[in-house]
């Protein structure tokens, strides 16, 4: 339970139990002494007395010598009488406490006889309970100053810990001339950790760069190739072709331009550096519905699907086309592969869309791994590589979106991709 709870807490909570267990047991001893010191004293003293009384007082036929908190009793002298409740005592030393008063009682055995010597110790205990208060006192003040002294020396020592983390958790230290963090800190276990920091951050940086560089490299190479293949398809589309060669045509052209437009996704993701939340808007949720509706729609149809677009709000934001047309292009490519009959339908509203089908659907607990590089359906329907919906998880984290999806009865999938904070 401790090792659950934040470091500093545990400071804290590591000094106020030590003080707590050092002071208790100081305290416990304090009193322990006390009352052994206490008993054997008295009973010493009240010994020797009794030895007075019956050796010296009683022997010459004087009456006791004694103080005025002190009392003598006989079990064989009428006029020391001795009370029921002290002929019942054990010999030695006891203490007798009776209503609101204390008293130090003595018993001595001798000849048959019983003696007893009670002295009244309130004025005694009084003083013993005034020396528990202040070592009780004493006690809650020492665990006190323990609990303000470890929550300060906690403050100091996670000081420069706390410091450490708001800086590795800045975005600013993904940049290529982020500072080193070590130089910061002093030579000690903060700084070796700063160091590791920096090593770790430092092999990140390196890798991020080459994913980027060859990320823009592989699609800026790509465009030219893919432009002459959608301009031999353009002018295949004008020519006099056989039915079955212009569908072929078709198909190509449809494929090069899903590749054009992943290529100019991947370029935008590739230049885009981790300081940008997202890329300025220059479409609307309506008219990038309209093109992939326009796009997809034949292609469902082909199928035997229904394809609805569906309008349940107005939304009025501005989005990037290229990013926003990937994801949802992705979403109606997906619902066409894994939907043998029944219907499509993309609905709209404000803050985002849904994409409704009546397909196979996915098992609740195989949904949030549908949105993991490579992992495809049971079913694996299409030519993919399972890397579409990672895609889209991908863009909607760069842009600020939420991605998700729910199951709908009888059987099917329903993916909402929320663009801003309403619900949809």
């Amino acid at each position: 339970m401790l090792a659950r709870q934040p470091f500093a807490r545990r400071i804290v909570i590591a000094f106020t139990l030590m003080t707590l267990l050092v002071s208790g047991v100081f305290s416990i001893g304090i009193v322990a002494v006390v009352y052994f010191i206490e008993a054997q004293l008295v009973t010493e003293e009240m010994s020797r007395e009794m030895d007075t009384v019956l050796d010296v007082d009683l022997a010459h036929g004087q009456a006791p010598r004694l103080d005025a908190s002190t009392r003598f009793f006989a079990s064989g002298l009428p006029q020391y009488g001795l009370p029921e409740e002290l002929a019942a005592l054990a010999p030695g030393f006891t203490e007798l406490v009776r209503d609101d008063e204390a008293f130090y009682v003595f018993v001595r055995d001798r000849a048959g006889e019983r003696y007893v010597l009670m002295e009244d110790q309130n004025e005694f205990e009084a003083r013993e309970n005034a020396l528990f208060n202040v070592v009780l006192a004493g006690f809650v003040l020492s665990v006190l100053g323990a609990w303000g002294l470890g929550r300060l020396m906690a403050n100091r020592v996670m000081a420069p810990v706390s410091r450490l983390a708001n800086q590795v958790r800045h975005r600013d230290q993904l940049h290529p001339l982020a500072p080193p963090l070590a130089l910061q800190y002093p030579d000690d276990e903060v700084g070796h950790l700063a160091a590791a920091f920096d090593s770790t951050l430092g092999q990140l940086r390196r890798t991020l760069e080459r994913e980027r560089l060859f990320t823009a490299d592989v699609s800026h190479e790509l465009r030219t190739p893919l432009m002459v293949v959608l301009g031999a398809c353009e002018l295949l589309g004008q020519a006099a072709l056989p039915p079955r060669a212009q569908q072929q045509a078709a198909r190509i052209q449809r494929a090069a331009q899903e590749m054009h437009e992943l290529v100019e996704t991947f370029l935008l993701l590739a230049r885009a550096r981790p300081e940008q939340a997202s890329f300025a808007g220059d479409a609307t949720l309506a008219s990038v519905a309209a093109e992939q509706s326009e796009r997809w729609g034949p292609l469902l149809a082909e199928k035997g699907l229904d394809f609805a677009l569906k309008i349940e709000g107005d939304d009025h934001g501005a989005y990037n086309r290229t990013l926003l047309g990937t994801v949802m292009s992705n979403l109606l490519r997906n619902a066409l592969h894994y939907t043998d009959s029944g219907s499509v339908t993309l609905v709209l509203a404000d803050g985002g869309f849904r994409v409704e089908d009546s397909g196979v659907g996915i098992p609740p607990d195989q949904q949030e791994r549908m949105f993991q590089p490579f992992v495809r359906g049971a079913e694996g329907r299409g030519e993919g590589l399972g890397l579409g919906l990672s895609l889209v998880k991908r863009i909607c984290a760069h842009q600020g979106w939420d991605v998700g999806m729910t199951s709908r009865e009888p059987q099917g999938s329903c993916f909402r991709v929320r663009l801003s904070h309403r619900v949809i």
